[in-house]
């Protein structure tokens, strides 16, 4: 249990810094969009947020 909340603490650190390296403050705004929307169980707007995540990161 332990194991698996490690694991997503530094996967979302190393999603943020990515995001703040590449795309700023935009990209921040994203992953909390994302992030809501599956804490909230809002399927369009974090399958929405995630597709413009992905575009944008192919485009840096």
């Amino acid at each position: 249990m332990v194991l698996l909340q490690m694991l997503r603490i530094l996967g979302e650190f190393l999603l943020t810094n990515e995001a703040r390296a590449r795309l700023g403050v935009l990209g921040l705004a994203l992953l909390v969009a994302i992030t809501v929307g599956i804490r909230a169980r809002d399927t369009r707007l974090a399958v929405g947020a995630a597709v413009a995540f992905t575009l944008l990161m192919t485009q840096a």
